[in-house]
């Protein structure tokens, strides 16, 4: 809840934001270029330069799956019998038995289920076919992303649910303790809050903090409709690329450009809020 004090909107019972399903219709349609937004090309309020952030050094288990749903984080550490202990009673004092399969048991549909495993391999099995296959069922095929390795490709090959995984092991999750649940997590440069909106594609994954989701996917809209505008003019054939892109620079081609915009956002917002309606 503080760390996400900047959404206002509905939330789950365990505090995390809950960004609405339409948004997340929207993301899947993005590419993770369209995503980021560069710092000193945000633009108007709100800044959303630099918020939403990138990880792509995974193994990504289906290319021709988009990814977008609502994280929830899982966080794990070596395992170490003093603290193991005093986690254990933590767990208790809530009335749960500790269990590294805990955090599955709590996924909705639209999550994506975000696991810390601090890189490990051997022994970081921790999903294999039979669990990725719970996850895909409980999130309705949100999406798992592992800083860590899973096992049981094999089978997960047959599992239609995004995937983005540092390695693959045939060996048995072990020597691990399950350490947070919803708290801030880190994959590799991208630090990943409860909540965030994980848009993943075949290049890797964004996180997008939910007080920004819109105004980001908003932004995205304009990129995608700009590169739909560019290589229209491309197909012409009667344009130097400086001509054109990153922007158009006669008069008459950015007054066009700005013309098309405008229609193509225009459509845009009458389509979706038809789909509203329905």
């Amino acid at each position: 809840m503080e760390y996400t004090k900047a959404w206002t909107g509905e939330r789950f019972p365990d505090g995390r934001p809950r960004v609405p399903d339409s948004w997340l219709g929207r993301a899947k349609g993005m590419s993770s270029e369209e995503v980021i937004v560069p710092a000193g090309r945000g633009g108007g309020p709100p800044n959303i330069a630099g918020y939403a952030q990138f990880d792509g050094d995974f193994k990504v288990l289906h290319p021709e799956l988009k990814m977008a749903g609502r994280v929830v984080t899982a966080m794990y550490m070596p395992a170490r019998p003093d603290i193991d202990t005093i986690m254990s009673g933590k767990f208790r004092e809530k009335g749960v038995t500790l269990n590294n399969q805990w955090p599955m048991d709590q996924l909705q549909p639209g999550d994506v289920l975000v696991i810390d495993m601090y890189g490990k391999v051997e022994g970081g099995g921790l999903v294999g076919d039979n669990l990725y296959y719970y996850i895909m069922k409980a999130t309705k095929g949100g999406g798992l992303v592992i800083n860590g390795s899973l096992r049981d490709m094999e089978g997960i090959s047959e599992i239609k649910m995004p995937g983005y995984v540092r390695s693959v092991t045939p060996t048995w999750f072990g020597g691990s303790t399950l350490y947070g649940y919803n708290v801030p997590v880190r994959m590799g440069n991208a630090v990943v809050l409860p909540g965030d909106l994980a848009i993943g594609d075949r290049e890797g994954v964004s996180f997008v903090p939910p007080s920004l989701a819109e105004s980001i996917l908003d932004k995205a809209d304009e990129t995608h409709i700009h590169d739909e505008w560019t290589k229209m003019k491309f197909d012409q054939g009667k344009y130097k690329s400086m001509e054109i892109y990153p922007s158009p620079r006669g008069e008459d081609t950015r007054k066009e450009y700005q013309e098309f915009l405008k229609k193509k956002l225009d459509e845009l917002r009458a389509s979706r809020a038809a789909a509203d309606k329905k």
